[in-house]
């Protein structure tokens, strides 16, 4: 069975789950009746439709595969005016089914089952396909395509696990790891695709590479203590050899009064970022026996990141503020051509050795939601990133964009507001500015910066 067609039976057991839930709904007792929640013996079923209409001054045609559809910040290949519909712009669309079942006192045993979509084509989200669909295209010929940790497995979230109000959540499977869930936290725009730099550039939430925002085979707990202290701890299980591939995050921090505070520390072992083929690497790919359908490059590294995230809420306003450090490494682990990354798409070609001096991020981003009325929030914030000049020899120390080494800056903008219809049903309009100076610019050939006005409905049940 393909993960296409494990994803399309998902979707007929929901059909079939819900056709139960009206039934069974019927029956309920008028306090149930007040929760209008999808729930069936400790089942709910819950997801999220999210579509809108948006403009980009310098972008590419877009993908029916992407999660997000379009570029929405700048890219090498951005070049020309692009326009329609385009998928997951404040919320990531999905159906998904999660559980809870009373244990005893107060643990309870919890799974969830999430499955992600883009609304505008029908196609199960898949990051690594739109890279695969631009193997050996030159830039200008480039539609979008981008890296992401969704790369068309039939759950992007999967995991069962424990629940108490007194000891934490203990869960393991696939999941957000706690850098992901900080970001989702205290960003201005809760990782929205279309208006939050953090929300649609993968890296940062993913500690370094995005294919890191979610992790197969993760340990995670977290727990508030007191309504005050906040902990929490991840493990990613590795290859045969338990070094390679491994993942280890933790979180500490706490709340008082109004105000939220978290550090994050986050360690990734032989990480990976992909890359369409080049031309000359399609022209290579008989030689070495990999199909062009499923084949990608990758650079390897290993990544540590330090973070600090807060949030305080005055009245109608809450602010927000985040530093993250992000350390990139060779790896001490290499992976070898051959290897099979997520979503059963394979690396063709490696390279281990792209860090001889280490990469370092310095990521930054500060906004507030205001709460005009009760239906209606407005959000601005500011994001930026700056890379260190991290080559050797006649590179060192270079602050151009001569050379993708070089040090540079990449910066966004954005504002947005969002009204609630009604319980289920907001509508959204905003956009946001994105440019890239320096050494950051190397290899755009075409533009250096994108603006995405953007206006749309989210349907959340």
């Amino acid at each position: 069975m393909t993960m296409k067609s494990t994803a399309q039976g998902l979707l007929l057991a929901v059909a079939l789950f819900s056709s139960s839930l009206a039934t069974a709904q019927q029956k309920t007792t008028a306090d149930a009746e007040k929760d209008d929640a999808l729930t069936w013996h400790g089942i709910t079923l819950y997801g999220i439709v999210d579509v809108g209409f948006q403009y980009e001054n310098h972008g590419a045609p877009f993908s029916d595969y992407h999660p997000a559809g379009s570029n929405n910040i700048v890219q090498k290949y951005s070049r020309q005016s692009a326009d329609g519909l385009t998928p997951s712009n404040l919320s990531q669309s999905r159906i998904a089914l999660q559980g809870s079942e009373l244990l005893g006192a107060d643990w309870f045993g919890i799974f969830r089952l999430e499955t992600f979509f883009n609304p505008q084509s029908g196609e199960i989200s898949d990051a690594q396909k739109s890279m695969v669909e631009n193997n050996g295209r030159a830039l200008g010929a480039q539609t979008v395509n981008l890296n992401s940790s969704v790369a068309g497995q039939p759950f992007q979230t999967a995991f069962v696990g424990f629940s108490s109000k007194t000891y934490g959540t203990v869960t393991f499977g696939r999941q957000l790891t706690i850098v992901a869930d900080g970001v989702n936290k205290y960003d201005p725009n809760y990782g929205s695709q279309a208006f939050s730099l953090i929300g649609m550039s993968g890296p940062y939430a993913g500690a370094g590479d995005t294919e890191d925002k979610r992790l197969d085979s993760a340990l995670k707990y977290d727990n508030v203590i007191a309504d005050i202290v906040h902990v929490g701890a991840l493990y990613k299980f590795g290859g045969s050899s338990g070094v390679f591939n491994t993942a280890y995050q933790f979180v500490v921090g706490g709340v008082y009064a109004n105000a939220s505070l978290d550090a994050y520390y986050s360690k990734v072992d032989s990480a990976i970022s992909n890359a369409p083929l080049s031309a000359a690497q399609v022209a290579a790919l008989p030689g070495i026996g990999f199909s062009l359908s499923n084949s990608l490059s990758a650079t390897i590294s290993d990544n540590t990141a330090y973070a600090l995230m807060a949030s305080y809420k005055l009245a109608a306003w809450k602010f927000f503020a985040a530093y993250e450090n992000i350390q990139f490494a060779n790896p001490k682990h290499p992976v070898t051509a051959g290897f099979s990354d997520i979503g059963g798409y394979n690396l063709a070609f490696v390279n281990n050795a792209a860090f001889p001096k280490d990469k370092v991020l310095h990521v930054y981003w500060a906004g507030v939601r205001y709460t005009v009325i009760p239906k209606l929030e407005l959000t601005a914030a500011y994001y930026a990133v700056h890379q260190n000049s991290f080559g050797t020899g006649a590179s060192a120390g270079c602050s151009t964009s001569a050379g993708a080494t070089c040090s540079g800056t990449l910066e966004a903008f954005s504002f947005d507001a969002v009204y609630a219809l009604n319980k289920h049903l907001d509508a959204y309009v905003g956009a946001m500015y994105s440019a890239v100076h320096d050494g950051f610019a190397n290899g755009y050939l075409f533009q250096t910066n994108n603006i995405n006005p953007t206006l749309g409905l989210r349907f959340k049940f």
